[in-house]
């Protein structure tokens, strides 16, 4: 019986694991049209791996609401941005909120992929990643790449 009918569960397992699974390239078919500056695939990894660290040590602000709440009381960091979060209006006022307060700001293709970075099993359009001692040298290396990004017009 459960082979010729496979149930909605499976299929939406699969849907999700197939989602996951896509390439960077592939990623990009996603993007919304604000998804500028948008880091490289190499970049990309790099600060996924560089929050993955700073979750560790709870170095991480994440969703809308709480980074907003922290950019507002001026705290430092990179804000690293989901680029398929649609409807674009849940967030399209943070990139400017970071260019205000000259804080530096990229977006990666894939909310999946940053809300998993985050030790989540829920997507996530925008994290920040607080500087820290533990994960110095990653950072600033993310930090370094992020502000050589051309920010938009």
């Amino acid at each position: 019986w459960h082979r010729t009918y496979p149930g909605r569960r499976d299929s939406q397992a699969e849907q999700e694991g197939r989602r996951e699974l896509l390439s960077y390239r592939e990623q990009l078919d996603f993007l919304n049209p604000i998804a500028q500056p948008l880091a490289s695939r190499k970049l990309t990894r790099k600060l996924l791996k560089c929050i993955r660290k700073a979750t560790k040590q709870k170095q991480v602000r994440r969703g809308v609401k709480e980074v907003q709440k922290f950019i507002n009381k001026g705290e430092k960091g990179i804000t690293v941005l989901a680029g398929d979060t649609m409807p674009i209006d849940v967030y399209c006022h943070i990139p400017i909120m970071c260019e205000d307060r000259s804080l530096p700001y990229a977006y990666v293709p894939s909310k999946t992929d940053l809300g998993a970075a985050a030790g989540s099993k829920r997507p996530t359009c925008v994290i920040m990643i607080k500087p820290h001692e533990e994960y110095q040298e990653a950072y600033d290396e993310c930090l370094e790449e992020v502000l050589a990004l051309p920010l938009p017009l």
